[in-house]
Parts: structure tokens; sequence; C-alpha cells
């Protein structure tokens, strides 16, 4: 007999609710008592308690620092999960709350009572609120969809209200009527839309449709008797999880709508269930103050739905199921001598395997020399068949299977994809640059840091531009081929400000070619294309150069006044994997600076965005965090990257509290400037945010983090000293080059000095603390001495002083010899 599966009694008996933190670590459960419970995940020990002063709690949501709790009494309230406490008291509604939805950054917390209108209020300035009021009934649930900038408001009139919250100004965008039943707020019933992870689409417990029509796609029937009571999607989105009033579970199969597994062992209904953001554990909440944590909770058979990518929603005619992997090969009649048709099972499977994975090439590749018959012929579908020739099977030759390595793609430096509807083009230090969709055309907006200087615009865009550059002299778009522009590709290039008429440009590519990525300096306009052509024009239209591109396909580009740098695909790592490659042009001397080298990456890390410093210093930033800038570039064959910044190893992460990771934007003043990105974001997203920059620190060894004693302190100071140093060196490096190898200003001719004495100073401290150690330091001393680059003898001086001031007489006489062989201009390495 099966063993009942037991609850774990998290609350008195009575509707319980609960939420995973997006990182999994804990969930958190409320009821109708006057405490809030936290699990650790894996752990079988008692969960912490927060005592809280309301009860009747009836909805949570949280990130991985707070959750936000709603109750009766219609308090909705904000908790720490750091401190395990209350912080305050976000908004109190007059009636009681029903639901609470966070967005996915935590920056917004969506609230749906009894009242009539619904609350959107920010998490950190509670002050600041938004209200939705085109409902003319209480609301049941809300959720916010994956970008942040749509919330669904599931009504009790029975219709969806779908709300734009991309703007200050809250947008009814669209009533979904039909969808969701009539209903009373405190029923066990749902209406709770649940978006897709792709965001494209969203279930609810009548049937699921697509954002981009609001109309019925797919539907999951026959699992449940009655109601349903809870659903939702596995992380990336391949099973669906659906409970109903009947206490009835199921787990369904998103690509084809089949139901997997149904649970019979539910002995309540159940009002909430969450899945692990990573593990086969999926966890639930009933009627009866009981909490249910379930391991293995998709079965051994089809837990390799669980393995896979993100999966794209069940939508008709959905563009997505016939790209890459998961288009199924056009077979020719011929191709199916028995007419065989495959089960909806067996193409998922080719689907989640790959598409030669169960090839016929693949199947055959037994060859049968001898005629003994082992080696069967098999059909279309991977099905062994017998074939004329007396029932003998056909002697089969099996050829190896293609092989394609994984290339880069292309992406354009400072865009970020489409989240909801709307996408940044381009983000710099001058402002910025964001579209949005709205179906028959796109609105384009460009924002300026510096308003004196120049003024926002903002224009309706038919052509729908999908790539954008900024700087201070103009602004360039480029399109993919369309009807509005006759089947070609279009670069379109917008100045801000000139000493005649203002004149727009813009330029066909020829049929065919499509702009990959593109960038705009203070001279010209480059543009990598689809057919490997780089394409440089000047600043009115006037192409000045057109040649193919040894590295392909292309990756990116960047240019910096009449530098232009460009990435490619090369060669074939042991990874399978292609290695990027760089060329630096000047265009205008049409000079090579650096042909085909290797942009240095580690394996298994991808590039994240590419672009010159404010000195005009290629930098590139990837995806494990690493800032890197490139030094002697200007001279051909001798470039190598060098790190500026980890930005994992920054003191604001060393205590671990903080999950977040950094978008970056620019390299200037001598600082990095990103975008903070918080809640396991990729990519930034509305509304717009703010730049913070960070010092740059050269990853020379680990530092010493909270150093208890005095030898711990000193360790640290003489890693950061040494740190000041390398850093010191590498910009006095790049001021050189570039006095050296340009026509440089007198302000760039002056910070030669200026950094050659900053490098001396580092040394100089280095030998203090040399000195202070004891004599048996002086030969390392000495060393440091012999490294000034001074060639006055001040710096020299200065460090004989130093000697003779901690009583290093010995040191002190090196020194002075040392300064001495210099001032003949003798060689330094004889002296050691």
């Amino acid at each position: 007999m099966a063993v009942r599966l037991r609850g774990r009694p998290a609350h008195a008996p009575g509707p319980t609710y609960l939420s995973y933190t997006p990182n999994g670590k804990k969930l958190v459960t409320v009821g109708v008592n006057g405490a809030l419970r936290v699990f650790q995940h894996g752990s079988d020990n008692e969960p912490a308690i927060i005592d809280v002063l309301t009860d009747g709690h009836t909805a949570v949501a949280s990130t991985n620092d707070f959750i936000v709790v709603g109750a009766e009494d219609g308090s909705v309230t904000k908790y720490s999960l750091l401190t395990n406490s209350m912080e305050e008291i976000l908004v109190r509604c007059s009636l009681p709350v029903r639901d609470v939805s966070l967005s996915k950054d935590g920056e917004w917390v969506a609230v749906a009572s009894d009242e009539l209108e619904v609350k959107v209020v920010n998490t950190r300035d509670m002050t600041r609120i938004l209200h939705l009021r085109d409902q003319s009934r209480p609301v049941k649930n809300v959720s916010f969809d994956v970008s942040g900038s749509t919330l669904a408001v599931s009504c009790t009139d029975g219709i969806v209200y779908m709300y734009s919250l991309s703007s200050e100004q809250p947008t009814l965008i669209k009533r979904v009527d039909g969808l969701i039943k009539t209903l009373e707020t405190d029923v066990e019933v749902s209406a709770k839309v649940a978006w897709h992870p792709d965001g494209r689409a969203f279930a609810a417990p009548t049937a699921t449709r697509a954002r981009s029509d609001w109309q019925r796609h797919k539907a999951f029937s026959g699992g449940h008797r009655a109601d349903i009571s809870a659903a939702a999607w596995s992380p990336n989105g391949a099973l669906l999880a659906t409970a109903g009033v009947d206490k009835s579970l199921c787990i369904w199969e998103t690509r084809s709508q089949r139901l997997l597994k149904s649970y019979d062992d539910v002995q309540n209904a159940i009002l909430a269930i969450d899945w692990h953001p990573t593990d086969n554990v999926c966890s639930y909440t009933n009627n009866n103050g009981e909490l249910f944590i379930r391991e293995d909770f998709v079965p051994g058979e089809h837990a390799k739905h669980l393995r896979i990518a993100l999966q794209p929603a069940p939508l008709n005619n959905d563009p997505l199921s016939e790209i890459s992997g998961n288009a199924r090969k056009q077979l020719s009649n011929g191709d199916k001598p028995n007419g065989a048709r495959r089960s909806a099972e067996d193409q998922y499977l080719d689907d989640l395997l790959g598409p030669d994975a169960m090839s016929d090439d693949e199947m055959d590749f037994i060859e049968d020399d001898d005629g003994a018959g082992y080696a069967e012929e098999t059909n279309d579908v991977g099905k062994r068949s017998a074939v004329a020739n007396g029932g003998r099977p056909a002697k089969r030759h099996a050829p190896f299977a293609a092989w394609k390595p994984q290339v880069h793609e292309a992406f354009q430096p400072g865009s970020t994809p489409w989240r909801g509807d709307r996408r940044y083009l381009c983000l710099n230090m001058t402002g910025f640059v964001w579209t949005v969709n709205q179906d028959t055309h796109h609105t384009v907006t460009v924002e300026f840091h510096d308003r004196q200087e120049h003024r926002d615009f903002h224009f309706t865009d038919p052509y729908k531009y999908d790539k954008g550059s900024l700087n201070e002299k103009g602004t360039l778009f480029s399109c993919r081929p369309s009807t509005q522009t006759q089947q070609r590709a279009v670069l379109y290039y917008r100045p801000h400000e000139t000493w005649t008429t203002r004149t727009d440009w813009r330029t066909q590519l020829p049929v065919g070619e499509e702009v990959t990525s593109m960038s705009l300096s203070e001279s010209c306009i480059v543009a990598t294309t689809s057919k490997g052509y780089v394409r440089i024009y000047s600043l009115f239209g006037l192409p000045l150069k057109v040649y193919r591109q040894k590295s392909m396909p292309a990756v990116t580009c960047a240019s910096w006044r009449d530098y232009v740098m460009t990435v490619g695909n090369g060669l074939v790592g042991g990874d399978g994997t292609t290695r990027m490659l760089y060329t630096i042009d000047n265009v205008r001397r049409d000079e090579l600076c650096q042909s085909e080298d290797v942009v240095a990456l580690r394996e298994g890390t991808e590039l994240r965005n590419i672009f010159f410093s404010d000195k005009g210093d290629p930098c590139i930033y990837d995806t494990e965090g690493v800032l890197l800038i490139l030094l002697h570039w200007r001279t051909p064959g001798q470039a190598k990257w060098v790190p500026l910044l980890d930005t994992k190893t920054m003191d604001r992460l060393a205590s671990g509290r903080k999950d977040e990771t950094y978008w970056p934007v620019a390299v200037a003043n001598n600082k990095f400037h990103c975008i903070i990105l918080k809640g396991g974001d990729v990519y930034p997203h509305f509304p717009r945010p703010l730049l913070v920059d960070f010092d740059f620190k050269i990853p020379v060894s680990s530092f010493p983090a909270g150093a208890a004693d005095d030898e711990d302190k000193d360790a640290a100071q003489q890693k950061n000293l040494e740190e000041q140093y390398v850093r010191a060196s590498l910009q006095h490096s790049l001021a050189s080059d570039l006095v050296d190898n340009t026509n440089a200003t007198s302000a760039q001719k002056t910070e030669v000095p200026v950094m050659e004495r900053e490098v001396d100073k580092a040394l100089l401290q280095l030998l203090a603390a040399e000195c202070r150690e004891g004599e048996e330091r002086g030969m390392k001393a000495l060393e440091i001495a012999a490294l000034m680059r001074d060639r006055t003898g001040k710096m020299l001086e200065a460090a004989g002083k130093i000697a003779a001031r901690f009583q290093r007489d010995i040191l002190g006489e090196k020194i002075t010899q040392l300064a001495e062989r210099r001032l003949v201009g003798l060689v330094d390495e004889e002296d050691m």
C-alpha cells in the first residue's frame, strides 16, 4: 500500500500561501495565524519564524532580500529576509487584501483588494503609488509579466484588464473578456494570470492567450473535474503545474498540452503552488495550513523537460517553432515510403535532442558489410523497416553526421533585447535611445544626460529601426528590409545641430544585405553587414570605403575618431566554439594598427560590450564581469588586453549579501561607468536606470577582507600599494602611447609627466613599507628604487631620505650610487 504523503503543519488550519525567493534558497509561507515561516531549501531544520502583529494573511511575494505580505486587515507589509523583521507598512487598504505581485526587479508591488482600485506601490519609496481604476468591481488577482512593464488584473466581473506600467502614467491597453469566470474575491477558485517565462503569452484558468493578439491559442484540458485553484509554469516554461478545488494536481507538457502526471494523494484543496527555480522540486500549500515540498515532482521519465533551455510559449503559427533546433525538417514525398506519421512525443523528442540527434544517418551507423542482415534499414521516422529483395534489409553506408562549430552571434553594442514592448537601442555617456513597439510602427525617443547642450526628441518610426548609435554630433539608426524600404536595409543618420539646415540622410544597402552592427564616431560611420562587408561613410552619407572582413561572420564593431575596430568569428577552438578576432584600422590614413588578433576571453565567456574609452583606447567587458583595456594597440603586433576591474571582487560584494551584476556603459574620467542590475537581470530595463561609476582596481592579488589585526592591516595596505603601482604604470603607458602616436594636445602631453610622478609616488610608498619591515628587505627596496622613472634625481633623493629616516644606511648608500650612475648615463641594470 502506498504511504500517504505527509505535509508540514506550517500554520493554523485555514488558507495558506507560499513563495520561493528567486534564488531558490528560501521558501516563505503565510497563513491565518500571526507568524510567518521561512524554510531553508534542502534543510530539515525548523523554519525561522517572523512574529507579526497581524493575522489572516492572504498573499505573499518575495525577492532575495525581502517579502511583501498582504492581510485581511488591509495592510501590505514589507519584511526583511536578512534580519527576519518588519521593515515598514507599504500601504493600507480599507478592505481586505486578496493578492500581491512583485515586479521582477522588486521595485514595485501590485495590490489587489476588495476596493475597486488596484494600487501599485514602490517598495523603496512608499509615497510613490500608481492607481489603476478602470475596473468596476473588486479585483481577485494581479500578476506582473516577466518584464515588469505589464500588469494583468483579474477582476471579479470576469474580465482581465491589461495595464502598461512603462511610464509614470499607467495605461489600459486591453480588456480580455470571456477568459475567466465571474467569481467572488474570497472563494478558493483562482483567476490569476500565469505569465509564461518567455513573456509572450499567459495562462489563465480557462485558456492560454498570446499578448500580441490577446486571443486564445492552446488549452490544457481533461485533467480536472472542477475549477482551477492554482497554476504555475516551470522555470523554463516546458511544463505547467495546475491544481483544482477537486483536490487534483496535474503536470502538463507545454508544447503538446499533454497530461504527463496526475497525483491522487492530495487531501485538501491546493491554494498556492510554486516551482523551485533550479531543482526538480515543487511546493504547495492548502486550505488546512499545511505545506508540502515534493522532491522529484516530475517523474524520472519526464525529468528531461526541466533540463532544457527556455521553451517558447505554445502559440499557434509561432515563428519560434520554425527556428534552429525547433524546426522539423521538411521531407519530400519520397522521404516517406510507408506514409508513416510521427507521434507528438516523437516529434518533441527530436526537438529536444536537436535536428541531427535522431537522423537516419546516425541510426544507420552500422554497415552491413558481410550481408548477414544485422543492419536493418530505417525509414524517415527512425523505425526499422523491411524492403524489397526478399524481405532482407538493404545494405546501407553511413556517412558522418554534419558538424557545425558554434559561432558568436552578432550584437549591437549598448543595445538590449525586447522586454515587453520596449527596448534600448543605445545606452552610453551621451544619452539613451529607446523604442516602443506599437504593432504597426515604432516610436523612438532620444534622451540626453546634458539637456543644456542637447534637447531630447521623439519621432514616429514606420521603418522599425532595430539598431541605434548616439554621440555628441548625431544619432544613427538602421533597419531590416521591409515593404516600407523596398526590401532593403537602411542606414539613417540624424545630426543634432548644423550651421546650415539640418541634413538628415538615408542610404539603402544592396538587396539581400543587412546591417549586423554599426558604430558612430566624430568623423565617420561604420556598418558591418550580413555579407561580410565593412562599409564606411562620412557623416554626410558619402561612401568612403567598402572592404570584406577577414574574420566572418561579423560579431560587432566600435569606432573612435578615425579608428575603426571590427570583431568577427575566427578559427575554431578545442571546445567547438570559434575564437573572436579583432582588427583596428585608421580609415583616414588607411593604416592597419592590429590585424586579426585574438579577443582575450576565457573559454565559456561571452563578449558583453565593446567600446572606446574617452581617451580613445579600446575596451571590452565580458560575461564574467571583467573590464579589459587594450594596451599598445597603435603598434602592430604589440597589443595586449589588460584587466582594469573584476567586478566580482569589488568591496561592495565582499559580504555576499548583494546579488547584483553590472551593465557596462563607458570608461571615462578614469572610472568604470555602468548600470547596476539586480534580481538576476541580464539587461537594464524601464524605467530609465541611473548610471553609477566605480574606480579601477586591477586584480593584482586577493585583498584580505575585514583585517582583524595589525599584521592583516599591513598586508592589506601592501597589496593596495602594489595595485596602485600597477594601475599607475598602465595609465602612464596609455598616456605615452597616445602622445607618441598622435598629434596630441598640450593637455595630453602634460598628462604624461603627471602620470610618471604618480608611478614614482607609488614606488616611494612601497619603498617606505619595505624599509619599515627591516634591513633584510633591503634588496627588494633597492629593486623598487631602480624602477623609478624620474631622471632628474629628485625621486631617488627622496628615496635616500626615506632610507635614512628608517636608519637603513647600506640601502641609502646603494640608492646614492644608483642616482650617481643615472646622472652619468650608466645602465641601471648594472647596479643591481
